[in-house]
């Protein structure tokens, strides 16, 4: 089959996941690698355009070819995967199913171990795989959409992202046409080898001429991006040596106005030690020198304390008391029947010296009188009930001892 864009197209289609058809394809690509250029860039078309699995299988089928072209030293493939096999195999690996990505993993690091690609190659690979695994976990945990991403690149560099990525690729894609270029004009112009008849000769001439502009094209187009990457990072550079300028400034601004205010504190400590210094000796004049800066602030000094006042009594004023009377004397009608009616006059209570304590109680409280009125009241009813004791007439069955004695202390008292 003549190679054409379709019928790799159809070759690509037509590739399954067995190991058959991965080897036929592969050995039909490789039979073509006079177009390796135009059959990587076809690869990477079909394999965005595919699904998962079927992205697996080109994956595959890139494996297969570059080992194949490792173990031939055979650099037409590895060139032209070079620069795409980083951005294929991200696109491959993302989205993918856990099972796939880590088919791929596998793929990537056989391709580390064996050493397939480039350095540079190699590590793009792999930063790209796991910056992709760095979005998934952070995805994964769940966070809030208006909270802020660590990883996010900050607003001053946000410019300088499209110059570096372009510069990335373009790397890349530079160093290609730079070892192709190298090693069509190191054949030509090797002085052992044979130089073929003139049409041949002129034929391989134009082809290096081609490849020498392909390299120069694409150093001319790293060169502007990394132009303007330097142009980008001069800005910022001198936009942070404007503002170190100014907070080293600021630096040695606050660094003296910290000098100055400890020396004043210093000086204000000082004045407080002589203050107290000076009231402590009585032969050193009291307050501080003159034009000092405790010159209006005298020491404070703890003076004698006062005499404790003296505590006035709690006593009360007093009240007027009442007139003594005689105590009206009062009869007793059980001690009647043996004296002959003999009256008995209660005495008064003889008066008891006064306790310690009752001063205070009788300061603190006032004496009760008893009405005069009261006490007159109840010893003439006592008399009542003494004097006149009614005669109930005749026996009305008393005995003749106690009606005997009834009528002597009536006729005794005069009634």
């Amino acid at each position: 089959m003549a190679y054409t864009d379709d019928a790799v197209l159809a070759k690509l289609s037509a590739l399954n996941e067995t190991q058959e058809s991965i080897v036929t394809v592969a050995q039909w690509v490789m039979f073509h690698r006079r177009h390796a250029d135009r059959t990587g860039q076809l690869w990477l078309q079909r394999l965005k355009d595919s699904g998962s699995n079927k992205r697996l299988n080109l994956i595959y089928l890139a494996n297969e070819v570059a080992q194949q072209s490792k173990a031939r030293r055979k650099d037409d493939f590895l060139i032209a995967f070079s620069p795409v096999i980083a951005e294929a195999t991200a696109t491959a690996y993302k989205g993918a199913t856990n099972e796939v990505q880590q088919k791929l993993r596998r793929v990537v690091e056989v391709w580390r171990t064996r050493q397939i690609f480039e350095p540079p190659i190699q590590e793009a690979i792999e930063a790209r795989i796991d910056e992709l695994d760095k979005s998934r976990s952070s995805t994964k945990k769940g966070g809030s959409i208006f909270s802020s991403n660590p990883n996010a690149i900050p607003s001053e560099l946000a410019p300088l992202v499209a110059p570096q990525q372009t510069l990335s690729k373009l790397v890349l894609s530079t160093k290609t046409s730079l070892n192709a270029a190298s090693q069509d004009y190191d054949k030509l112009t090797d002085p052992n080898t044979t130089v073929p008849s003139a049409p041949v000769h002129a034929a391989r001439l134009n082809g290096l001429l081609k490849t020498l502009a392909n390299a120069e094209g694409a150093v001319a187009e790293s060169i502007k991006a990394r132009s303007l990457l330097i142009e980008g990072l001069e800005k910022i550079l001198e936009t942070n040596r404007d503002g170190l300028k100014a907070e080293e400034k600021q630096l040695s601004d606050l660094t003296n106005r910290k000098t100055e205010i400890d020396n004043k504190k210093k000086d204000v400590e000082d004045s407080i030690m002589r203050g107290f210094a000076s009231n402590s000796n009585p032969s050193t004049p009291a307050g501080p020198a003159e034009g000092s800066p405790g010159q209006h602030h005298s020491p404070v000094t703890p003076g004698a304390e006062p005499d404790r006042p003296e505590v006035e009594a709690l006593t009360p004023p007093g009240y007027p008391q009442p007139p003594a009377t005689e105590p009206v004397p009062e009869f007793d009608l059980s001690s009647s029947n043996g004296n002959n009616g003999a009256s008995h006059i209660e005495q008064s209570p003889i008066p008891r010296a006064p306790s310690a304590g009752s001063d205070l109680l009788s300061s603190l409280s006032t004496s009760y009188v008893r009405p005069p009125s009261a006490t007159g009241a109840g010893s003439a009813k006592k008399r009542k009930l003494n004097d006149d004791f009614p005669d109930l007439g005749g026996d009305d069955g008393l005995d003749a001892d106690v009606a005997e004695m009834l009528r002597r202390d009536s006729g005794g008292n005069g009634f």
